[in-house]
């Protein structure tokens, strides 16, 4: 907390008065903090850092639901706090089912209110983590050329050097070359492996299904 490069609380509501009280609350447990307010204004904020909202339930225009629902479609999971003075058992669930972190009443207890935080922002790193092993998973596919994606997407299918040569038009040898590079370029070390970074990485889609009318 309090670091450079720290996550960043960022509170969205449109009571000036509410936002000042939290923002002080906040900054002196050593959280970095911006504000807004209203859901529209944080949107068009295209330089926030990422970080968790305290996302106000009732808002004029676009509300905390419908902000989570944007945030959404935009890809950025950070974890959602709710805070609401008119708070109902329905739109709560509502709220959690959508991948809130937490629906909390106001007023709100300090301690209750640091507390949330915490869990959010260890969730923001452990997503970032994983996404930092993703993007490193990337980036060693982006390494294989044309025909070894097209060899790596047929092995983790489970097809043989047979198969994949019949299906590429070339011979078990090449396959095989290619099979290595592969593995090298990747840096793993067993089929099983292979197969793990292509499930991760969403390599692992449904084939569509094939005609096998005639077939012997």
């Amino acid at each position: 907390m309090g670091i450079a490069g720290a996550p960043i609380v960022h509170i969205v509501d449109d009571d000036a008065s509410f936002r000042s009280a939290i923002s002080r609350v906040l900054k002196a447990s050593g959280y970095a903090v911006a504000d807004y307010d209203s859901a529209a204004s944080f949107l068009e904020a295209t330089d926030a850092e990422p970080g968790c909202l305290l996302l106000d339930v009732q808002m004029p225009a676009l509300n905390g639901l419908e902000l989570q629902q944007e945030l959404a479609k935009l890809s950025h999971h950070w974890p959602i706090i709710f805070m609401t003075g008119h708070g109902d058992i329905p739109t709560s669930v509502r709220a959690i089912k959508a991948g809130a972190e937490d629906f909390l009443s106001k007023p709100i207890l300090k301690q209750t209110l640091l507390e949330a935080i915490e869990r959010a922002l260890s969730r923001l790193r452990e997503v970032q983590r994983n996404q930092g092993r993703l993007d490193a998973l990337r980036a060693l596919i982006a390494q294989l050329t044309p025909r070894e994606n097209e060899v790596f997407a047929l092995m983790v299918r489970g097809k043989m050097n047979k198969q994949i040569a019949y299906s590429l038009g070339t011979s078990e040898r090449t396959i095989k070359y290619h099979r290595q590079m592969i593995m090298q370029k990747l840096q793993v070390g067993s089929f099983a492996e292979a197969v793990s970074v292509a499930e991760r990485t969403g390599m692992l889609t449904p084939e569509p299904s094939l005609d096998v009318k005639g077939a012997s």
